[in-house]
């Protein structure tokens, strides 16, 4: 499953409970970090647990809720999220915090629940809000997000070749580079080449190369042919649903794989059933953010000349089938066009794409960045309403007060229409 909290979802693989010494604790094991909401309801007495962008595959009616303070157990859809509601047997005030992974264990979320009026919570129960990064004061600095660049072909490989001899491998470096330059600019960003010289990488070297990075998104650059010299226009894709189906069999056979990571879930020790599902559901989280990333990138790319097709397309590019990192593939133009070459060729067409698809990166990034991570954290950062999505929710996964949220966007309820845009305060310390 995909590690990035806030744009991809994370999996609930595992649900625990446990009493003692008056208190009842629920530890979820998870494959990534996620933001979460907990807080009590009464008449009748419930606690709730919202996590943002998550999927469940454990079965929580299945715990073993004897000795404990816990009658039964509901979940269900919550936004683009997971709820999940503890019945209660009486007063209870929770507590939450995260723990990051360790050895033996991954990602955790633990929920404590105390009987209310307690010496150990003498203040009136609150709403829990937390981003869901390591409580330990060394591990609160945010991260930068990493942005791998990936210049096509290189080396023995020259790509495509023009009419005035502009080989494609030249051109989509220099225009990686000015990208790299203008990322590395915005704070909180940080980028990544799979190449910076004139060398050749194997397609799925590429992928394990920005996979080592730790990348959160892959972006690679080409520059489109074709025997038909009057063919123009740039192109964005994505990867196939038979390349998808393709590539999780790959996957799934490679003995290298049985100990590779997916989202911090090792598959390993899994039986081939349950790695199907891990590795289906992480491809369908992160083509769904891929789809969104490529159509910000296409609208950019719309303003600098022409485009070929007005809809993000889809093939089974060996370089888009990381299954956890979004990924996609810009053809800038045709260099096998005349009139399009000419302007690859030029440094202003070069810085002018350049800007394009970072424009298209930072659209998608005001309501995808990963919450552990500084650009999460900018001041006036935009989210755009989706479908199933409520205002609670929304603060919760920014980790801001929903009062607030309220204010700034001068709302007077929590009614909200999807396409609606907000503005995201700064988050709560």
């Amino acid at each position: 499953m995909p590690a990035r909290a806030g744009s991809r979802t994370a999996l609930v693989t595992g649900v625990r409970v446990a009493a003692g010494r008056g208190t009842t604790r629920v530890v979820f094991d998870l494959t990534a970090p996620v933001a979460h909401h907990v807080f009590a309801l009464h008449d009748p007495e419930r606690i709730v647990v919202d996590l943002d962008r998550t999927t469940l595959f454990a079965i929580p009616e299945a715990l073993s809720l004897k000795g404990t303070a816990l009658r039964s157990v509901r979940y269900g859809k919550q936004g683009q999220g997971l709820r999940i509601v503890f019945d209660v047997s009486g007063g209870l005030v929770p507590k939450s915090f995260v723990l990051p992974p360790s050895e033996s264990l991954g990602h955790r979320l633990v929920v404590d629940l105390r009987p209310s009026g307690t010496r150990r919570e003498a203040r009136p129960a609150k709403s829990t809000r937390q981003s869901a990064r390591p409580v330990e004061p060394a591990l609160r600095v945010r991260r930068d997000l990493v942005i791998a660049i990936d210049p096509g072909h290189g080396g023995k490989d020259p790509g495509a070749t023009g009419r005035r001899g502009t080989r494609e491998k030249d051109v989509v470096l220099s225009i990686a580079r000015r990208l790299k330059a203008l990322i590395d600019k915005e704070p909180g960003m940080r980028a990544v080449m799979t190449r910076d010289q004139d060398v050749f990488i194997p397609l799925r070297g590429r992928i394990s190369k920005a996979r080592r990075y730790k990348a959160d998104i892959f972006v690679s650059i080409h520059a489109d042919a074709a025997r038909n010299r009057s063919a123009r226009g740039a192109s964005v894709y994505v990867l196939s649903p038979r390349g998808a189906t393709s590539e999780h069999a790959r996957w799934l056979a490679q003995n290298e794989n049985k100990v590779d990571l997916v989202g911090g879930v090792s598959l390993g020790d899994k039986d081939e059933v349950l790695k199907s599902v891990l590795l289906d559901l992480s491809q369908t989280a992160t083509l769904e953010d891929s789809f969104e990333l490529a159509g910000e990138i296409l609208k950019q790319l719309k303003r600098v000349g022409r485009v070929r097709s007005k809809r993000v397309e889809q093939a089974g590019f060996v370089v888009l089938k990381s299954p956890d990192i979004p990924s996609v593939l810009v053809e800038t133009a045709f260099i096998s066009n005349p009139s399009e070459e000419r302007r690859l060729r030029k440094r202003s067409h070069q810085e002018a794409l350049a800007k394009a698809i970072l424009s298209g990166l930072k659209d998608y990034l005001r309501s995808n960045a990963p919450p552990d991570t500084r650009l999460a954290s900018i001041r006036g950062s935009r989210h755009v309403i989706r479908k199933g999505e409520t205002l609670s929710t929304i603060a919760s996964r920014y980790r801001v007060g929903l009062g607030r949220l309220r204010r700034v966007n001068a709302l007077h309820g929590d009614r909200i229409r999807v396409g609606q845009v907000l503005t995201i305060p700064a988050q709560d310390s």
